[in-house]
């Protein structure tokens, strides 16, 4: 917490009741000038029993050397929960439509872009950069998190967003993030630096001030014949620079923002998200990325959940291993790996095998895959992400429903991990 004073101490005094009655005072006098709806109004208002304050509490990188600690604030019930979560409503949509062409959701849309710049690109003195933000969430600083938000309306030429005016989405943005207040071991904390990691506006404005950040760095990267992507506070670059120059520019990028702190590996090979990627000798090679703390543990065979969620795991990581991995022993090696692991979880040989025989026909592979013709059947798989939109604007694209921004990937499978969220603050005195 004294690492990036972004937390000021407020002792032991509550500061939950005054909390509750800032919100709907602010809500009410927002109401009375009309710059919200009544229902606005009566949606983000908030009753003293159905809120509490926001705890704080800490998830290990176990991937990391020193197991450092991701601090997460917990804001399930926050006062300013609802207000949060109806900024982002409005304005992640907007982000998305905005960077498109220079955000990651999956490591399935990365493959795909690499694969096709290395068709003409790729060189055997190609580098490929991982960079990582350090601390976004807590560096961001509030005011200027805010203006960001604000330059993305401007950037996008929206006077209205399809929802409250302009001014009331700033306004609202301003007081969710100067009231993020949580609990933690008895003592009371106010936080004066970037957004609570809890809270849905955090990402959406974390990701809009590192849009207006990294604008120069796409333009010169691109400008380079380069490629450029960001997953939030990572960022992935190839080019065809020397390193001794790729460094120098990195330097140069750190000076762009005393808040943005960039942390570089350069090299012939990267990992990025769940994905391996490799330059040999001016040949691509991709594979599947497991971090170091990868533990084979899925979902055991023998839990009472329904039988279709055991197969799609066997399915998404089969799909997985074909998308990923650019020669047949690569698949090879994850498939062995992968079915050995679903062994380990009880799961029957005879279920892997035909859960393996259900996505060859899904992907109409009517022979078995060998190394003649894995290549040409997963050239066919790299244009389905394509494909499949371009299915959804034809039948959608006039329909109220192209709205929802489909996102094919692995990123939101209902597993144990997005199950298990803590949803309050443990006695410490058990």
């Amino acid at each position: 917490m004294d690492k990036t004073k972004a937390y000021k101490c407020l002792g032991t005094t509550d500061p939950l009741v005054d909390l509750i009655q800032k919100t709907n005072k602010y809500l009410l006098d927002l109401r009375l000038i009309k710059w919200i709806t009544q229902k606005q109004y009566e949606r983000l208002s908030i009753k003293p029993n159905e809120v509490e304050l926001a705890h704080l509490y800490y998830l290990p990188k176990a991937h990391e050397r020193g197991t450092p600690l991701r601090p997460i604030v917990s804001e399930l019930k926050h006062p300013t929960i609802k207000i949060s979560k109806f900024l982002d409503e409005l304005l992640r949509p907007l982000f998305d439509q905005m960077t498109l062409k220079t955000t990651l959701t999956s490591g399935f849309e990365l493959v795909k872009y690499v694969q096709e710049w290395s068709e003409t690109n790729l060189r055997q003195d190609t580098l490929f950069c991982s960079i990582d933000v350090t601390d976004l969430y807590t560096m961001v600083p509030q005011i200027g998190g805010v203006l960001s938000l604000k330059k993305m309306l401007d950037y996008l030429q929206l006077k209205q967003s399809g929802g409250p005016r302009i001014e009331t989405i700033i306004r609202l943005s301003r007081f969710v993030m100067k009231n993020n207040y949580f609990s933690y071991y008895g003592q009371y904390y106010h936080q004066i630096r970037g957004g609570a990691m809890g809270s849905p506006l955090t990402l959406t404005m974390a990701n809009c001030y590192m849009f207006f950040y990294e604008r120069n760095v796409v333009k010169q990267v691109n400008n380079s014949g380069g490629l450029y992507f960001r997953y939030i506070d990572d960022i992935f670059i190839a080019i065809n620079w020397p390193a001794r120059h790729l460094f120098k520019q990195i330097d140069r990028w750190k000076h762009f923002d005393e808040n943005i702190k960039l942390s570089e590996n350069i090299g012939s090979n990267a990992d990025f998200l769940d994905l391996h990627i490799e330059n040999q000798k001016g040949k691509l090679f991709t594979t599947v990325y497991q971090k170091p703390s990868y533990e084979p543990y899925y979902l055991p065979f023998n839990s009472i959940h329904p039988l279709h969620m055991k197969k799609n795991i066997v399915f998404t990581m089969l799909l997985r291993a074909i998308k990923y991995c650019s020669t047949f022993q690569a698949y090879l090696n994850e498939r062995e790996k992968l079915r050995m692991a679903l062994l380990m979880n009880k799961y029957p040989k005879k279920f892997i095998d035909e859960q393996l025989n259900d996505i060859l026909l899904r992907l109409n592979i009517d022979r078995p895959l060998t190394s003649n013709n894995y290549t040409n059947y997963r050239e066919n798989m790299k244009t389905f992400p394509s494909k499949f939109h371009a299915l959804w604007n034809k039948y959608f694209g006039q329909s109220s429903i192209n709205e929802i921004i489909p996102v094919l990937g692995t990123r939101n499978v209902n597993n144990l991990q997005r199950r298990l969220t803590l949803t309050r603050s443990m006695d410490i005195d058990n």
